[in-house]
């Protein structure tokens, strides 16, 4: 029921990755990797890209190894794959307004198994196109990788890249907090995925040398946690975090995610702090999916005057996560490798949804402010110091608002709508206009070089 997939759709990786390609992939559709022959399809929508859907990059997370680090796959002699399906998606909440459902849908739908974990890429038939890779999963706990917002396609058919889509553990499934285990299993998964695309993207024409990894809120703070993690390996050669970075989220500490654990072992009948932890886990590992997530899903999350962060997300070990992030961004302490790092202008547009489903009534002072701390300073900060290191660093900012793209009517008193979090919404499914948003986004997707800012645009802080 746990698996662990790679789809690969384009150019496209979900834990971000980009890299050059150097030869076209086979016209049979057929490729050879370590997690078998794995055969592909031409994509719905751009037939002259190949997708590739659910390869698994890593053994299935049950039984014993639930809440363990990955265990990299190897296919048995002879395994041929039909890499063709997404897995299934939940149902959606009843919104009003026709866009503001659509828009839901196509970035929040969560996976009926939010445990499977993959890539994704694909690519042009007839060009050697760089490698993209993009990490998903917002707040650490929204799967996303079958969303049409991370579909490579629509990327793959526009530039020359290959694009990949990791599918990850999240919630207490990647970052459990359980007492002598290791820590944040979810980011090892996002690394078994990267050194899977070094070792295999050269068949589906992409070039192992030139990858970069790209992700949105948390997949920005995983691909910033990256850079810090692995300074010596970094198997990369680009960084994108969108929307968040590792000065975006408090990381929980050990003391705290143990407490977390212990809340959902006890819910569950398999014994709190003063039992044996070793019978807790083999308790834990045997129960149900959905029972583990009904109880995790009670777990109360710390006060906060705005919206609180969610419970299970990374855990400070000193390894994959720290503490001092700060610090080490002043001493240079990351991966020095070009970085491209941004947010939208009114983040809050989508967090305004949340506070308003849990009665909390922020002004717009406090919304700016928390746009500011979350993401306008951490992006200017993340910037500055990879400048201060010579580092090549790109800033952006983005202000686009489009009519059919906006969640609510700002004008009924919930405040501005635009710019909310994440303007990937291709010319499809029923959002279309007649508006320059479309051309502006095609003007987006083909700059290969965008101005370079010392950590001065917008707001100072």
């Amino acid at each position: 029921m746990l698996s662990s997939f790679i789809y690969i759709i384009t150019v496209s990786f979900l834990a971000s990755a980009l890299a050059a390609t150097t030869t076209p992939i086979a016209t049979s559709l057929r490729v050879k990797t370590t997690s078998g022959l794995i055969g592909g399809h031409l994509a719905p929508n751009r037939t002259s890209v190949a997708e590739f859907l659910g390869i698994k990059y890593a053994a299935a997370p049950i039984g014993e190894l639930r809440f363990e680090p990955p265990n990299r796959f190897a296919a048995p002699p002879g395994t041929f794959y039909e890499a063709s399906e997404w897995p299934p998606v939940s149902k959606f909440p009843n919104f009003t307004e026709p866009s503001g459902l659509r828009v839901w849908k196509n970035f929040a739908a969560q996976n009926d198994n939010p445990l499977i974990r993959g890539l994704s890429s694909s690519q042009h038939l007839d060009q050697e196109p760089g490698h993209l890779g993009q990490e998903a999963g917002p707040g650490f706990t929204i799967p996303g990788p079958h969303s049409p917002f991370f579909n490579g396609q629509y990327l793959a058919d526009a530039e020359d890249v290959v694009v990949v889509t990791v599918n990850y553990r999240l919630g207490i499934f990647g970052f459990s907090g359980a007492p002598g285990l290791m820590q944040n299993v979810a980011l090892l998964d996002q690394r078994s995925a990267v050194e899977w695309v070094r070792d295999n993207i050269e068949g589906f024409g992409g070039d192992p040398s030139r990858i970069t990894i790209f992700g949105q809120s948390a997949g920005g703070a995983s691909v910033d946690y990256y850079s810090f993690a692995w300074t010596k390996d970094p198997i990369v050669a680009g960084l994108i975090p969108q929307s968040g970075t590792s000065l975006s989220f408090l990381p929980n500490t050990k003391e705290y995610a143990e407490s977390l654990w212990y809340n959902v072992t006890q819910t569950l009948g398999c014994g709190g702090p003063s039992d044996d932890p070793k019978e807790i886990l083999s308790c834990i590992r045997t129960a149900d999916v959905t029972t583990i997530l009904a109880a995790a899903a009670k777990v109360p999350a710390l006060p906060t005057q705005a919206l609180a962060q969610a419970t299970f997300h990374p855990t400070i070990d000193n390894a994959t996560v720290f503490a001092d992030y700060e610090a080490r961004a002043a001493a240079g302490r990351f991966a020095r490798i070009p970085l491209l790092v941004g947010n939208n202008d009114f983040e809050a547009g989508w967090y305004k949804l949340s506070a308003w489903a849990a009665r909390i009534n922020l002004t717009e002072a406090q919304w700016d402010l928390y746009d500011e701390r979350a993401f306008t300073c951490p992006s200017a900060y993340t910037a500055g110091y990879r400048v201060r290191h010579g580092v090549p660093t790109w800033r952006y900012r983005y202000f686009g608002d489009w009519d059919n793209l906006r969640l609510y009517n700002g004008s009924r008193g919930a405040g501005p709508p635009g710019q909310w979090r994440v303007p990937r919404v291709r010319d499809r499914d029923g959002l279309r206009d007649g508006s320059g948003r479309v051309r502006f986004g095609e003007q987006l997707r083909g700059r290969r070089h965008v101005t370079v800012h010392d950590g001065g645009l917008g707001r100072v802080c």
